[in-house]
């Protein structure tokens, strides 16, 4: 066996098949984006790509070289931000995976050829996120295009004096969560500059 092969994967291979392979296609729609390390819950954690077109669909990726140890963590705040959820993982994963996801979260086996290409099993498609918070999965847009999205909705300026997290709830008292996902996926389609900035100004807000 080539001793590529030995070394086992990383995040990095398993990342660039994923883009090359699994989301080229969402990647050619223009109504789509395709957003690596997003951070969630202002930057409690990261997903490691973000797919947002009508929902918003986060690929975890966990390789050979991972552990499980933070992944409980991880879901408990991918389960309330993520309307969808893929998991992306080496084999020795794979089971662990099963006894500590949902139902709902779709499972890739991403295992590593003779020549060192990685090649993909889906073993479980994801659905529907049934435990969403469209609170805490607004928390992907900043305070500034909240208040705009307010504003929209009939809210005075004075009104909108009030702490981020009371902000959010107002929001998805106005919005539905389609409405907020397409707000999400039209504000970020809009910042220029921050994919170029240091990754938590993704969730600044």
């Amino acid at each position: 066996m080539p001793a590529m092969a030995k070394l086992g994967t990383t995040d990095a291979d398993i990342r660039s098949a994923l883009h090359a392979k699994r989301l080229r296609r969402a990647k050619s729609h223009p109504g789509t984006l395709v957003i690596d390390e997003l951070g969630l819950a202002h930057a409690r954690s990261r997903i490691d790509v973000a797919v947002i077109n009508g929902c918003i669909h986060g690929y975890e990726i966990k390789s050979a070289k991972d552990n499980l140890d933070r992944f409980a963590t991880q879901i408990e705040i991918y389960r309330q931000t993520l309307q969808k959820l893929t998991l992306v993982a080496a084999p020795k994963h794979v089971l662990g995976i099963i006894n500590q996801a949902p139902e709902w979260c779709g499972l890739i086996a991403a295992e590593q050829g003779p020549r060192g290409g990685i090649n993909f099993q889906v073993l479980r498609n994801a659905v529907a996120n049934p435990e969403i918070d469209p609170v805490m999965m607004a928390h992907l847009l900043w305070r500034d295009e909240v208040i705009e999205l307010l504003e929209h909705a009939g809210y005075a300026r004075k009104e909108l004096r009030q702490p981020r997290k009371r902000l959010y709830v107002m929001l998805c008292e106005a919005m539905t969560l389609r409405e907020i996902t397409a707000s999400i996926r039209g504000f970020m389609a809009q910042r220029r500059t921050w994919r170029d900035r240091p990754a938590r100004a993704s969730c600044d807000g």
